[in-house]
């Protein structure tokens, strides 16, 4: 048998790092006591209402809450937990056991069992470790006597007296359960936390947890394989066993990888210290280059001032003696005196020109040398990217490359990337951006480790550039930086709706998916039943569907997907009044010579854009994407005519009474109207033949976080 004291590691909570108290099986298999569930809870619900400052999170002192913890509820409380009256509540709980965001339904904590094996074993553990230190009684007056016995029923210890006072005989109370002194109580029914009044009998292969009958009849595991209580019990403690016996026979192999473990942590040591003189070798040599380089750009500004304080210096003394009785001043008043016309004409040639030269300097000064030392500024630019970037050699790690087209930026930033060749992949790699300032000198990248080749950004500001690159590292080696990739954020927060299916929806002509992001025009039988009321120089007229969800104020983003092969499609926005006139409207026969913005050149559009339509609309088809005729917009028909991108966005400032429609790949403005938003807003779509519209699908966690997994 194991000793009880070899297995503490085992009992130790992995939030608090203390023995297990009343310990709770999460989803995900892992304990953690139910005092600190509850305090990592409070934690989540205070960085929620505080915006996650540092002393909400630290809700307790007793918790020891890991930082990558903290750092997921940082970020579940950024990012929020979107409900509707449709959608159960549920609580995201940052495993400290597995780092994963476990869900624990709609009852959180009351739905979850406590591990009442785990409890025995600690208390075994702890009657272990306090042999010498007796339980007391309950109920003594003090002082308490060392009790003998603790009663299950009562969940509590007792004495000997005391224990015949509280449990007389011919009563009920005479029947309970005793057994020596224990802390652990447990009942002896383990009861249903969804149904509480029943008892567990079924075990849930599924979720693995056990049920009750009323959870497989009508409850959540309805549809889930399950098994009776006394079967999982026969094949859990078989498969344990077996697999207990099979490492107990295995011990001498196992004895001897820890021989080679030791071995392997001393060569480790030693390695490790080996690297270490390398490393301050190789950085030695770096201090000498630069100390030799400090030295030599020392001496050359000393050599360079001295010259320059000399000639100054001389400077100073040659104006000294420009003063009366002074210098040459003065020599030149004692040569006036001499009355000897021969001597001084001797004399006085000479001394005439440097008082010629010494009249001219006054006139025009100027320093003999320069104060400044702007030459010899060092420039360290380079050599501060270079050292930026000194890691230790890649041996042939891949640089990973940014992928471009699976990258997008919308409610969220979703960054991919890939390895070229495909081999020596990275254990790790890690995502640094910044946000790209005008002005700034100086960028600060924030970081983050990522287990997969994709990763989710939020909490991005609107209408921003940001720089993304990405390294690897596998082990102690890391590859150089990827090539750095700008992409820009929408303009405006993301507005999220789907399809009415409800308001104008012609189920004849329009077909939409189950969830109600994608929408289908079909030049089917409807378009050839429809083609006896058609007239020369007429198409059919156009299916209208609109957003479920209408925008009141603000600024909002939503964007798209238009199939290539879609041959009519118009987008944009309509207001709540006018949206029967929207799909009741008289002239809504599509034309090239009614249609103000049918994107043809048909020389009737000449009246202004939004005067003559009760809604606004763009026209995009045949992978095209046409410039409304406004007064604003290039005259040159063949000007307004764009490519269409693989993505578009609108967007519509309800405030400046502004539409605008973007790239959404770049988030570049393709044309921008104004539009009357005094009424409610809604997104409109308008699909004529052949013809789809998918609704860009918002970036969750799913798309990069559960990699890491």
């Amino acid at each position: 048998k194991v000793a009880i004291k070899g297995i503490e590691r085992e009992l130790i909570c992995p939030a608090c790092k203390e023995l297990f108290t009343h310990p709770l099986i999460l989803p995900c298999q892992h304990n953690v006591c139910h005092k600190c569930v509850k305090e990592i809870l409070f934690a989540f619900e205070d960085s929620f209402t505080d915006g996650g400052s540092e002393s909400s999170n630290q809700s307790s002192p007793r918790i020891k809450i890991p930082s990558a913890s903290m750092d997921r509820i940082d970020r579940i409380s950024r990012t929020g937990i979107k409900r509707n009256s449709l959608t159960p509540r549920s609580s995201l709980f940052p495993c400290p056991g597995c780092q994963r965001d476990i869900d624990l339904g709609e009852r959180g904590i009351n739905g979850l069992f406590r591990n009442f094996t785990l409890e025995t074993i600690v208390e075994r553990y702890r009657q272990a470790a306090r042999a010498a230190v007796a339980i007391m009684c309950d109920f003594c007056k003090p002082p308490p006597q060392e009790s003998t016995k603790s009663c299950m029923d009562c969940s509590a210890s007792y004495c000997n007296e005391c224990f015949k006072v509280h449990h007389p005989w011919g009563t009920a109370k005479a029947q309970h359960e005793y057994v020596g002194p224990t802390t652990n109580f447990r009942p002896k029914i383990l009861m249903c936390p969804e149904h509480e009044m029943e008892r567990v009998n079924m075990y849930c292969e599924i979720c693995r947890r056990p049920v009750c009958h009323l959870c497989k009849l009508g409850g959540c595991h309805a549809n889930h394989r399950v098994t009776t209580m006394s079967t999982a019990y026969k094949t859990l403690k078989e498969k344990l066993s077996k697999d207990v016996e099979y490492l107990i026979s295995k011990e001498s192999q196992v004895k001897a990888h820890i021989t080679q473990l030791d071995l392997l942590l001393k060569e480790t040591e030693c390695n490790s210290e080996r690297a270490k003189e390398e490393a301050t070798q190789s950085f030695e040599k770096l201090y000498h280059i630069l100390e030799e380089k400090k030295s030599a750009a020392l001496r050359t500004i000393e050599t360079s001032k001295n010259l320059r304080l000399e000639k100054l210096q001389m400077q100073a003394e040659e104006y000294q003696g420009l003063l009366e009785n002074n210098g040459l001043v003065g020599y030149a008043q004692e040569v006036l005196k001499e009355t000897d016309p021969s001597c001084f004409v001797q004399t006085a040639k000479q001394l005439h020109v440097r008082i010629q030269k010494a009249t001219e300097s006054l006139k025009s000064f100027r320093p003999a040398a320069e104060t400044t030392f702007e030459d010899f500024v060092v420039d360290i630019a380079k050599q501060e990217e270079i050292l930026g970037d000194l890691s230790f050699h890649s041996n042939g790690l891949e640089v990973p490359e940014i992928n471009e087209e699976q990258t997008k930026m919308y409610n969220k930033a979703l960054i991919s990337w890939e390895c070229p060749g495909k081999t020596d992949s990275a254990d790790i790699y890690v995502l640094e951006y910044h946000k790209i300032n005008r002005g700034e000198e100086s960028t600060t990248w924030q970081e983050v480790e990522v287990c997969s080749k994709s990763k989710v950004i939020a909490d991005l500001d609107d209408d921003s550039s940001y720089a993304f690159r990405v390294r690897g590292y596998k082990g102690s080696i890391c590859s150089p930086w990827s090539r750095e990739v700008i992409l820009r954020t929408p303009p405006a927060p993301v507005f999220s709706f789907l399809f009415d299916d409800k308001c104008g929806y012609n189920s004849e002509h329009l077909l939409l998916n189950p969830g109600r992001t994608s929408v289908e025009s079909r030049a089917g039988f409807p378009l050839l039943l429809g083609s006896e009321r058609m007239q020369v120089g007429c198409y059919t007229t156009l299916d209208y569907i609109i957003g479920d969800t209408g925008i009141a104020k603000g600024k909002h983003f939503w964007a798209f997907h238009v199939e290539a092969y879609s041959y009519l499609v118009k987008v944009g926005v309509v207001s709540s009044d006018k949206i029967q006139k929207l799909f009741h409207n008289t002239h809504d026969v599509t034309s090239p010579r009614y249609d103000q913005d049918s994107g043809h050149d048909s020389g009737s559009e000449d009246a202004a854009f939004d005067s003559s339509q009760p809604f606004t609309l763009v026209t995009l088809g045949m992978k095209k994407f046409f410039i409304p005729k406004t007064p604003a917009a290039p005259k040159d028909p063949a000007s307004r005519i764009l490519p269409l991108p693989p993505r578009l966005g609108i967007c519509l400032d309800c405030d400046k009474g502004k539409l605008g429609f973007y790239d959404a790949g770049c988030m570049k403005c393709l044309f921008e109207c104004e539009v009357d938003c005094s009424s409610t807003m809604y997104p409109a779509f308008a699909l004529m033949g052949g013809a789809a519209v998918h609704l860009e699908e918002a970036i969750t966690a799913k798309y990069g976080e559960y990699d890491d997994i």
